[in-house]
């Protein structure tokens, strides 16, 4: 175990924030660390919304569900896969080609080039006190999130993340087993049933711990309720209608 593997496994989502602003270069290196991240043929198809206004934070709370630490974080970042800008180069270089900005595979490259950056981003801030949460709940109302910031075609909001000094000290949640997400050589479906098995053991002494015996509640369980809800099926119209068609 080294620094940098104990700074990882420290991580803790913080949805509490002390009143204590970060100057805007603070702001720009964590961007900047982010941007070191691995990125396909370098083609670093991402945009970072960097939201500190009052008021633009509160529209954005109510859109993402209503999540009060968005209004409470100082700095609220809109991680967005950007093909717009790359749309632009072929424009500007192959006016006369057909150009394919709007492919599956690209669509997949923007949206793990915005992960990849977005967690490099996460350990910087986290290295140097600050504390992160991930709001996937600005897909939620994903149109009126995209107007609100000014998105263009082919850029939309992968996620929300809040950003600033911890304001509280949440416990750290058990993982799956190391067991039950790393294969050796190809993937052995036969072990699902016996490592999810064991990770609902930890999950429940885990939740009876944490609430005093009041929920107890297996992951599997979790999980279970989790996918057989219908979840944000306005994702692909409205992917369509910002350009993405997916061909």
């Amino acid at each position: 175990m080294n620094e940098t593997i104990s700074l990882l496994k420290r991580h803790r989502s913080i949805r509490k924030y002390k009143d204590k602003p970060l100057s805007k270069e603070m702001v720009e290196q964590i961007i900047s660390a982010g941007q070191a991240a691995s990125s396909s043929s370098n083609v670093q198809a991402f945009s970072v919304i960097a939201v500190t206004d009052t008021e633009r934070k509160r529209v954005l709370s109510e859109l993402a569900g209503n999540q009060a630490y968005i209004r409470e974080c100082p700095v609220f970042l809109v991680w967005c896969a950007d093909l717009h800008r790359l749309k632009y180069t072929a424009e500007k270089h192959r006016p006369d080609q057909q150009s394919y900005e709007d492919v599956t595979e690209n669509f997949i490259i923007a949206t793990v080039d915005t992960a990849l950056a977005a967690q490099n981003a996460a350990v910087a801030a986290e290295s140097l006190g600050l504390g992160i949460v991930y709001i996937g709940g600005v897909r939620n109302k994903i149109a009126e999130v995209s107007e609100l910031l000014g998105l263009p075609d082919l850029v939309y909001p992968v996620f929300g993340m809040c950003l600033g000094y911890p304001d509280q000290e949440p416990g750290l949640r058990p993982r799956l087993p190391v067991s039950a997400v790393l294969h050796w050589d190809g993937y052995d479906a036969g072990k699902t049933a016996e490592q999810v098995g064991i990770y609902d053991e930890t999950m429940i002494r885990y939740l009876r711990e944490r609430t005093g015996g009041q929920k107890d509640t297996a992951w599997s369980e979790l999980m279970a309720e989790k996918m057989t809800q219908p979840l944000r099926l306005h994702m692909r119209e409205f992917l369509q209608k910002k350009g993405f068609e997916l061909k």
